[in-house]
């Protein structure tokens, strides 16, 4: 089907057509707008009715009949084999707790009640013994409830004319917010207020009644908030929109692709805040239970459509800053005095406006040139920076490939495919004739996969370290080997060592085919990595620069070895957090060094058949430094190459700065308390020391008061990241941020909360914590802390509800579920985890950006037995692709027969049912491939065919790598029944009750019932931790210093 060949391997089209619809922007701005997941909503008919007219489905199976059907089924193209009859069922009752849920009134259609018990199933439905009589109140819905007729569609994925974003157009009159967020489907019609979007907040849910609702009254996992849902709802919606950071002040969802109007406030992708309406008080924000602070990542990489980052240079005199704060100039500043005067925004002094930067003001007061000024237009700049900000002289990156060649890389091809990757990252877009001397003067960035001034050099070790010199005008690049490791020097000049890629081209090419060969032959087992470390910071001091290292052994030779310190003797008591900190005195010292001289550095660490590495002390070093560690617990060959090969060409060609300095600035009344992330600080107040950072790391910072805010001005938040480009330019780039100011906790905090900030501020302090506290004691803080925020809003700004009914915020209805998922992660989990995951996760935590933390948290998992013949195609009218909506992570929504994508951020599974039709698997795989035990254990990635579910697939895995965070998009096969993923797969469905841990229902269950203990006065603090075993595996008390130290906030009691 050579139609289809344009969309292999390059994914899709680029979306280049269809205008924005925000009214403010005006027609002649009219900026392509990104893919996002939102894919058609497409008709169907269940899988237990024949299919329209007649027919049967493509590959002659009969439709299976089941429950219904996922959004997207069409019986036109089906894979089902012929089926009896399957269907879901309830699972015991929770009669102790019917007082408590009762008022929920969570209908559930009767046919349900008939179906045969499937184990599967037996976590999906719960029922309370007392029927449900009262008016019930989920999530501030008011509904006069009746099942809708879904035509073979999963009911929770229902579209809704007051779903959010549903169709109502963003302007200001909208008080610059869209619609209300999180509505999982509304069957009834609602009562509006005067404030579209938000008047049906508090709103109660009226009992269930009519035709397809039992008379017991049952928690219907249908109706519960769900994640998929809310991501495509918003999705759908800024498919066609754009985000302007000024007119709208609520972030779309951070796993959504969207296209954002910088009007002066930074862009989301670069700067969350979690309360964009802040309380005026301390007092007023602790009656809440939110956290107060702000996610950065400010080196986030743009989406087509968007105005790239001015770089403005201001000369010698730098850029104009406050006298007494040292803010940035930024669009927040007015001009008095005619424009003589300067007002900072953060401390209001008035400044002197230097006499080359000064422009008259018009009556109005606003700068007659500001049209014409980007850094009193858009919120995010870089500004150009004098000698005086440099701490050495800027020069392009230095890039050091430092390659693991002992016995153990050698053995697993963990050595070969390294050196490839390198080779790939540098050359694979390379043409073999190609003058680099006209290129570069032509166009110095073309064809370069790193940028003109930067160089790159070679280190390999084993129990000596030997270096390369790889000068253009050599034949062959030549070796020398350093055998001392007790006192390592370079015995190379920087002239050798680092060289222009390009310009050496044959040279590099040459040593990297033949070092896998030549210590093919010289097998040592035990590698020195510290005293290599140690000579890499010698060769890098005076300019500083990034080493990318591998490693496939645990170090134990020479100054800085290690040796097992995870024997399983320390899981599940206290002096666990033991095994997550770094004790080794030398490892310490040699990161501090590196952030220093400006170094950082990435580990790619290769496992050795899932052994111990004992990351907590080798990842400090990257840690430390703002690098990244790209851990493969059980590497195999060649299954994981694919992804160690993409994972390399990422780590060289993204966006990557050194030399990194950060402070973050905020309003009178406000302080910074504590920053959270991966970075060197030295003590409090002091700035962020980076040795790299790129355009993945994100970081958090929390605020606390030091005084009282002014309700009639706006908070003002500034991040000015100093740092050296790659190309050898020392440049500082400035966010800004602003938040409006309510006097006491007003129903606007609540209404303007970023849920992705929260999650992602509350998960990254609870991941420093690890190193302090027990586990357990951290599972039971962010218990607690769900709790509090949950009761701070049912107390402050849901007073009218009965205690019996469960009511969320609108703009954290999924709140729940990701702390649920944040439990489930192996850095929380309960029961034994080897440390090292855990050590490796909770890292990733820190550093996480928003879109990255989101998806971990919750994966998307997409059905490709039963796409629609458009799905994964671009819509031939808006040139969009049109993705699948995706289905809960529970294995009741799983059909017999399937076949799944489940994409969690760090690896994509494809599930396949025992059952799968054999013509689904000819299609994906080949005619040789018609069973599942025909099928590659070690295959990564779908072969190319002249298929249309092929195409579809591939098309759908290469839209799922553009929207993920650092990690390679690769497939990885869980045949039911076959393969060791399938227990990964089991993990990863986080609303069933898995590793010792609760399902989403019963989560709810739990919250509400500690909620509702608090409303009654009648709470402990280990009240919401009491059901730990099953949230977080760990009953009994809870510190005060955790709990407090989670979200900075003191606990209420």
């Amino acid at each position: 089907m050579s139609g289809y060949n344009p969309y292999v391997q390059a994914g899709y089209q680029s979306p280049n057509s269809g205008p924005p619809q925000h009214a403010q922007l005006g027609p002649q701005w009219r900026p392509p707008i990104a893919p996002s997941p939102g894919g058609q909503q497409q008709g169907g008919s269940s899988y237990g009715q024949a299919p329209p007219n007649g027919q049967q489905g493509q590959y002659g199976g009969t439709p299976y009949s089941g429950h219904q059907a996922q959004p997207g089924v069409s019986q036109e193209q089906g894979y089902f084999p012929p089926q009896g009859q399957a269907g879901t069922v309830s699972d015991g009752n929770i009669g102790g707790l019917s007082a408590q849920m009762g008022s929920m009134g969570l209908g559930e259609d009767t046919a349900a009640a008939a179906r045969p018990h499937r184990k599967k199933n037996r976590h999906a439905y719960h029922n309370l013994d007392q029927p449900a009589v009262s008016h019930q109140s989920f999530g501030g819905m008011q509904q006069s409830y009746s099942r809708p007729q879904s035509s073979g569609r999963d009911p929770s994925q229902q579209p809704s004319p007051n779903a959010p974003y549903g169709g109502q157009q963003v302007t200001p009159a909208m008080n610059q917010f869209p619609a209300q967020a999180g509505i999982p489907f509304s069957p009834g019609p609602q009562q509006q207020s005067a404030r579209p979007g938000f008047g049906v907040q508090n709103q109660p849910m009226q009992a269930p009644s009519g035709p397809g609702v039992s008379t017991q009254g049952r928690v219907d996992p249908e109706q519960i908030p769900s994640v998929p849902v809310a991501r495509d709802a918003a999705a759908k919606y800024y498919l066609n929109h754009v985000y302007p950071t000024i007119d709208q002040h609520l972030p779309p969802p951070a796993t959504i692709p969207f296209v954002a109007f910088d009007q002066g406030n930074s862009s989301p992708k670069n700067a969350r805040l979690t309360l964009n309406n802040i309380p005026s008080t301390s007092e007023a924000l602790a009656a809440t239970g939110l956290p107060l602070g702000l996610v950065l990542q400010p080196l986030a990489p743009m989406q087509e459509g968007e105005d790239k980052i001015p770089v403005l240079d201001f000369g010698e005199t730098g850029p104009p800053r406050c006298r007494r704060c040292r803010t940035y100039i930024n669009p927040f500043m007015s001009f008095k005095s005619g424009g003589n005067k300067l007002v900072c925004n953060m401390c209001t002094f008035p400044n002197d406006v230097a006499p080359e930067y000064f422009a008259p003001t018009d009556p109005s007061g606003v700068r007659v040139d500001r049209e014409q000024r980007p850094e009193l237009t858009m919120g995010t700049v870089e500004f150009m920076v004098p000698k005086e900000y440099w701490a050495k002289e800027p020069v392009g990156i230095r890039w050091l490939f430092v390659i693991d060649v002992t016995q153990e890389a050698v053995n697993k091809g963990f050595l070969e495919t390294f050196c490839n990757g390198i080779l790939g990252a540098l050359y694979e877009d390379d043409q073999e004739d190609l003058d680099y001397e006209k290129v570069e003067s032509e166009n110095p960035s073309t064809k370069r996969a790193i940028p003109l001034g930067a160089k790159v050099g070679f280190v390999t070790y084993d129990k000596a370290m030997h270096f390369y010199n790889c000068n253009a005008k050599l034949d062959q690049a030549q070796m020398l080997v350093m055998p001392d490791v007790e006192e390592p020097f370079v015995p190379l000049g920087s002239d050798g060592l680092f060289v222009d890629p390009y310009e050496s081209k044959s040279v590099i090419t040459g040593l990297l085919q033949r070092i896998p060969q030549l210590f093919s032959e010289i097998k040592n087992p035990e590698p020195a990595l510290l005293p290599t470390l140690d000579s890499c910071i010698a060769a890098l001091s005076a300019t500083g620069g990034k080493i990318v290292c591998s490693l496939s052994a645990l170090p134990t030779w020479g100054p800085g070895k290690l040796f097992m310190r995870d024997e399983g003797k320390l899981h599940g008591i206290e002096t666990e957090k033991k095994l997550f900190q770094t004790e080794h005195p030398g490892w310490k010292k040699t990161a501090g060094k590196m952030v220093e001289s400006g170094i950082g550095v990435d580990f790619f660490i290769a496992s050795a058949s899932g052994g111990y590495m004992d990351l907590a002390t080798i990842g400090h070093a990257s840690a430390l430094t703002g690098g990244e560690m790209y851990f493969y617990p059980n590497y195999v060959y060649p299954r994981d190459n694919q992804k160690l090969l993409h994972e390399i060409k990422h780590t060289v060609t993204r966006d990557t700065g050194y030399q990194a300095l950060m402070k973050v600035r905020c309003s009178n009344g406000l302080q910074v308390s504590s920053y959270h992330g991966n970075f060197l600080q030295h003590s409090f107040g002091a700035d962020l020391e980076f040795g790299v950072i790129d355009a993945d790391k994100a970081m958090g910072v929390m605020f606390s008061y030091d005084g009282k805010l002014d309700s009639k001005l706006d908070a003002h938040f500034q991040s000015a990241l100093l740092y050296t480009t790659a190309s050898g330019e020392r440049r500082v780039r400035c966010t800004n941020t602003v938040a409006s100011v309510s006097e006491g906790a007003s129903m606007d905090c609540m209404r303007f909360i970023d849920q992705d900030a929260v999650v992602s501020m509350v998960a990254r302090e609870a991941a420093t914590r690890m190193t302090e506290r027990p586990l357990k004691d951290i599972r039971n803080a962010l218990t607690e802390k769900t709790v509090d925020i949950l009761a701070g809003y049912r107390k402050s700004f849901s007073t009218s509800h009965p205690p019996g009914q469960l009511v969320l915020p609108e703009n954290l209805k999924e709140f729940s579920m990701y702390i649920l998922g944040l439990l489930k992660s192996r850095a929380f989990k309960a029961g034994a985890e080897p440390s090292d995951r855990r050590t490796h996760t909770m890292r990733m935590l820190k550093s996480m950006s928003p879109t990255e933390l989101s998806l971990f948290l919750y994966p998307r998992i997409i059905p490709v037995h039963n796409l629609l013949p458009e799905d994964c195609f671009p819509n031939p009218t808006t040139g969009h692709l049109q993705v699948p909506s995706a289905i809960r992570a529970s294995f009741s929504r799983i059909e017999e027969g399937g076949a799944y994508l489940i994409d969690d951020g760090q690896s994509c599974l494809l599930w396949l049912h025992s059952s799968v039709s054999p013509n689904l698997l000819e299609d994906l795989f080949g005619a040789s491939s018609n069973s599942l035990q025909s099928l590659d254990p070690m295959l990564s990635a779908l072969p190319i065919l002249e298929t249309h579910l092929n195409a579809q697939v591939r098309n759908l895995l290469a839209y799922l790598a553009s929207v993920r965070g650092s990690k390679a998009l690769t497939v990885q096969l869980a045949r039911q029944g076959f393969d060791g993923s399938e227990y990964e797969f089991a993990r990863l469905l986080l609303e069933d009750r898995n590793n010792d841990a609760q399902s989403y229902v019963d989560w709810l269950v739990q919250i509400h019932r500690a909620i509702q203990m608090e409303l009654a006065g009648q709470r402990r603090k280990d009240d919401a931790a009491a059901g730990g075993d099953g949230a977080g595996g760990g009953g009994g008390g809870i510190v005060d210093s955790t709990m407090a130290g989670i979200a900075n906030l003191r606990p209420p009691w």
